[in-house]
């Protein structure tokens, strides 16, 4: 099955989601979720970031205790088996930290920003630079002109390379690309992210993308960064760099992959309309996301993966509730919520194909709603 019970298959098949505006408003939404949802407990929190970096370093201590034991043939099994693990855990810690960004975590600020820094350096992610750019990808989703991140691009403006990679082969590359560097070519250069009159860089305190009154935090995220680096020389020194990108690389690269995977697939789908200035609310963007199905990886995700919607309409609800807030709102919503549990292979591979520009319907009369095309 595919979005919202549609079977998959053409892109005309899927059916899309209105486009109109909503006929209620955030704060029906908000009624009809249980209010205890939006109670956040530090001791839960801390809980849930517990149990991910106890599991975390179980997994590195038994590797390093024990995997030189193995045999060679068995070895070869095994280690591929640790970086798959510690990189679905890495990706729940990275989660905990989101939340941090999101004053999700708890009633205390400087707690949420103490706990996002470390977590968030230690995944080599800028916190303070990310939280900001994040912050406004929340405030401005779905518009082609504001949004920070994932923003589609107009058929006019597609790479003139785009056209020759429109084929598996292509698609496969792409692929390879967006997962394995994705996540830090846009930290770094801001691919797929907005575009700016000049170079953007989530490391430097005078990129575009930030205010001055927000300077010096990106100065304190690059210091967590520099001591974050600190530390993987010092092992790397003692103990080969082999060793560190066993431990820590493949992991981390894993991590970086499921989060390019989750945070793509949902926001590209071609049942969802991106809109410019002339059609754009803050709601009507915030509905546009897709809730998708991972599996047992939704929880090893603390939900991020299918409770999407509910996040963008509450950003500071803990994920601990998101799950009954989504069940409360889906009634509201009708045809305005979105979930596909079309498997996630599948839908990365159909995705990168249908879903290459975005243009309005020919003789429609909104001209400032885009849909997804693929055809050049």
């Amino acid at each position: 099955m595919g979005v919202n019970g549609v079977h998959e298959g053409k892109e005309s098949s899927f059916k899309r989601m209105p486009n109109t505006e909503p006929p209620f408003t955030l704060g029906k939404i908000k009624k009809a979720i249980p209010p205890h949802c939006f109670q956040r407990s530090l001791l839960c929190s801390l809980s849930y970031a517990v149990y991910d970096l106890s599991f975390s370093f179980l997994f590195c201590y038994i590797a390093i205790t024990y995997f030189h034991l193995l045999p060679s043939p068995l070895a070869y099994i095994i280690w591929p088996i640790y970086w798959i693990l510690q990189g679905c855990i890495l990706t729940g810690v990275w989660v905990i930290a989101h939340e941090c960004g999101h004053h999700a975590f708890s009633d205390y600020q400087w707690v949420d920003d103490t706990v996002g820094l470390i977590l968030h350096s230690a995944l080599f992610i800028p916190y303070f630079s990310w939280k900001y750019s994040h912050r406004r990808h929340h405030s401005n989703t779905g518009s082609l002109e504001r949004d920070e991140v994932f923003v589609p691009k107009t058929k006019s403006r597609v790479a003139w390379y785009s056209k020759h990679l429109n084929n598996p082969p292509g698609r496969a590359l792409s692929l390879a690309v967006s997962l394995l560097i994705g996540w830090p070519l846009y930290l770094t250069f801001n691919v797929s992210g907005r575009p700016y009159d000049r170079f953007a860089c989530h490391y430097d305190p005078y990129s575009p993308i930030y205010s001055d009154r927000e300077r010096l935090q990106v100065y304190i995220s690059d210091l967590g960064i520099l001591a974050a680096t600190f530390v993987l020389y010092s092992i790397a020194v003692s103990r080969g760099l082999a060793f560190l990108i066993c431990i820590y690389g493949v992991p981390l690269l894993i991590a970086n992959g499921f989060l390019v995977t989750i945070t793509y697939l949902q926001h590209t789908h071609p049942a969802l309309p991106h809109y410019d200035s002339s059609e754009w609310g803050w709601l009507r963007g915030a509905l546009g996301t897709m809730d998708r199905d991972y599996g047992i990886l939704n929880k090893v995700f603390h939900n991020i993966t299918d409770t999407h919607v509910a996040h963008h309409l509450f950003s500071n609800m803990p994920h601990y509730h998101a799950m009954e807030a989504t069940k409360a709102i889906k009634p509201i919503l009708g045809e305005f919520y979105q979930f596909d549990d079309t498997p996630i292979y599948k839908a990365l591979w159909r995705e990168t194909k249908e879903c290459l520009y975005v243009e309005p319907d020919d003789g429609a009369p909104q001209k400032g709603v885009f849909w997804y095309r693929n055809k050049f």
